[in-house]
């Protein structure tokens, strides 16, 4: 009942204050605003990269010359590195019982045509029919290409959906002829829309047998990148290091020293990317923390300018009974109700700022319940921290002096 009363006198003063409540509430929604669209820009950007990346799938990993590289030094090092050949895609085919498909790829950059219109830069991947049955690599229209069309090396496609927007935009594309480098393809399939990264269509590509791959731009100067689905995700490790130990015998690598090719994983990217920005990010709300800061201590100024400007009024309720816990509670609640609707006001701002960031990088984001909870605990936190002393001066006020105040 009195913490009803006192919550309804901490109303009603900021009620008849509205402009110093304005600008108290003010600081406050600049502060959470700033923090809340850096942490839901971040959180909407590591989302869509994650999604990106599990479109390989749980039980699979990659093992390339060079996969990953985060130093100058670390590039010239692995770049002495000897390609991965087919050899060595036989022996993990025969050797490693754990691995449930493997499939060898290769890729290139080339300009692709279709009568008077034609794109550059288009990824080409020559791949095993397999391939589809490992990746997250899902068909709108028509097929991929199947084990017979590699066996007889038959000039065939499967495209992306940029590529039939580009191409073949209001046309059906199946069974069409385009040209990679000068050379005749037959469009088979059309894979289903994936997006963009960071404003780059992740559809600018096109499939074609490995074996037709090979004949027409020969085995890949960078060797061969193998995509290798373990029987399980808990087979995922060990069939890792059956793949491991084969490559290491059949490369001769002596035991002492390091693997000379990678091994990833979807989560291994993710954690080396998270890992690789983690300071970043924190420097990022480090700096946008500042303005939370700026904004509780104009909380304190105000709510400090209010305990003078109200210094009679205290007198005046002490004299008739009220305690210092109950001047205390007023005032912290007064500093409560504005950081918390600033908080609010704060969390929604900065989302809707996040939103339009991110949608300049084609990507998407929700709310999220780590940006709501942090953006409460701030605004809230900033009520306490920097109410609490101005509400300690108010309830220590002396009656008697503070009803001679003028």
């Amino acid at each position: 009942m009195i913490v009803g009363s006192i919550f309804t006198i901490a109303f009603d003063a900021l009620r008849a204050n509205r402009l110093r409540s304005s600008l108290t509430l003010l600081g406050v929604i600049i502060g959470v605003t700033s923090v809340m669209t850096i942490i839901s820009a971040l959180e909407g950007m590591s989302s869509s990269i994650e999604a990106q990346f599990q479109r390989l799938g749980p039980a699979t990993f990659i093992v390339q010359r060079i996969a990953v590289v985060t130093s100058e030094e670390e590039f010239l090092e692995k770049i002495k590195r000897k390609p991965i050949d087919y050899e060595a895609l036989e022996l993990i085919e025969k050797g490693c019982d754990l691995c449930d498909k493997v499939s060898p790829r290769a890729f290139n950059e080339a300009r692709v045509k279709y009568g008077d219109q034609a794109l550059r830069n288009i990824f080409v991947l020559g791949a095993t029919a397999n391939y589809i049955d490992i990746v997250d690599l899902e068909v709108q229209q028509g097929r991929f290409h199947s084990f017979e069309d590699d066996l007889y090396r038959r000039p065939v496609v499967f495209i992306g959906d940029m590529i039939k927007e580009e191409l073949f935009y209001g046309l059906d594309p199946i069974g069409k002829q385009l040209k990679i480098d000068g050379n005749k393809y037959t469009v088979i399939g059309v894979a289903k829309k994936m997006g963009t990264l960071f404003g780059e269509s992740q559809d600018n590509f096109v499939v074609i047998p490995l074996s037709v791959y090979s004949k027409q731009f020969g085995f890949p100067r960078r060797g061969l990148s193998l995509t290798i689905k373990a029987r399980s995700v808990e087979f995922l490790d060990d069939a890792m290091d059956q793949v491991r130990a084969i490559l290491r015998a059949q490369r001769h690598v002596p035991f002492n020293e390091p693997d000379d090719f990678d091994m990833v994983t979807a989560d291994s990217i993710l954690d080396l990317l998270n890992s690789l920005t983690r300071i970043l990010r924190l420097g990022l709300v480090g700096i946008s923390s500042i303005s939370v800061v700026v904004g509780g201590i104009v909380v304190m100024n105000i709510m400090m300018v209010s305990v003078t400007e109200r210094t009679r009024e205290i007198g005046i309720r002490k004299s008739i009974g009220a305690r210092r816990l109950h001047i205390l509670t007023q005032f912290l609640f007064e500093a409560l109700i504005l950081t918390l609707t600033g908080g609010i006001v704060g969390i929604v701002a900065g989302f809707v700022i996040a939103k339009s960031l991110v949608a300049a990088l084609d990507m998407q984001i929700s709310p999220s319940a780590l940006a709501i909870i942090a953006g409460l605990t701030i605004s809230t936190g900033t009520g306490l921290i920097f109410g609490i002393y101005p509400a300690m001066k108010a309830s220590r006020l002396d009656p008697i002096k503070a009803l001679s105040y003028e």
